[in-house]
């Protein structure tokens, strides 16, 4: 039976997180429901990344299993057609009967976007975190380049989190500002739950000169001590995009192959 990989992107601004919820409407309900609607029969769609309520997504991915004969490219167009407005399929594609979202060799991107001025604007109050205070964007940049490596992030994910380990790999960790927008975009083979939240939160917090970079070190030593700042705002995430390296290189070479059979 062939597995279907969608590319999605959302803004959850109006849901619950991707994950189903009894309390509330989630992504993933919304596109099952889209997909069970074109196919006719009950479908289970599965995510990449369990995005949290009112954080927003580039580029999560979903697979599912069908029978159906429709060409894999031409499910994207099929199920937006079921779609409300703010959750879009960008692309669709068939993958091996073995991919799974959550546990190929993955790296995830994240942005996290502050509005660093005096007052708010409108049309940014649902995609930044609103930050008055004037921040030191080359403190926090120097802040951030100290989460790179393989560390135990035990300090700066929620209690809530559930994962076997805390120990994560983050690839990339830079603060970029243009006019008042101040970016943080982080990469890595994973993260806990709220972890890239609380980092951004420490970040805001060096960038005014409550923290420094010694705190940061000492929370990334010493674990299992919550770091103790404020979570910066869901609305202010997003999931940039999901990359399966191996995957991606396995598809490669067998269309390299398959054009010099040709």
């Amino acid at each position: 039976m062939p597995r279907i990989k969608l590319t999605v992107a959302y803004d959850g601004t109006n849901y619950c997180g991707w994950q189903v919820q009894p309390n509330g409407v989630s992504i993933q309900a919304v596109l099952q429901k889209a997909i069970e609607n074109l196919l006719g029969k009950p479908t289970d769609v599965t995510g990449a990344s369990r995005t949290d309520s009112g954080v927003h997504a580039l580029g999560q991915v979903a697979v599912f299993d069908t029978d159906s004969r429709i060409p894999a490219w031409k499910y994207a167009m099929a199920i937006n057609q079921r779609l409300p407005d703010d959750i879009v399929v960008q692309k669709s594609e068939i993958v091996p009967d073995d991919f799974h979202p959550r546990y190929q060799e993955v790296e995830k991107t994240y942005e996290y976007r502050i509005l660093n001025r005096r007052t708010a604007l409108p049309n940014e109050r649902l995609y930044s975190w609103h930050y008055r205070q004037k921040l030191d964007t080359q403190a926090m940049q120097r802040a951030a380049a100290l989460f790179i490596g393989t560390h135990d992030f035990g300090a700066f994910c929620s209690i809530k989190t559930s994962a076997d380990s805390t120990v994560r790999t983050v690839y990339t960790s830079n603060i970029t500002r243009s006019g008042d927008i101040i970016t943080y975009r982080i990469s890595g083979d994973g993260f806990l739950y709220n972890m890239v939240r609380i980092i951004m939160g420490a970040l805001a917090k060096v960038g005014v000169g409550q923290r420094s970079d010694e705190d940061i070190l000492r929370a990334l030593q010493n674990p299992s001590v919550k770091f103790g700042t404020p979570t910066a705002p869901a609305r202010g995430l997003t999931l940039v995009g999901i990359r399966y390296p191996e995957t991606e290189e396995k598809t490669e070479k067998s269309a390299r192959q398959a054009g010099e059979n040709d």
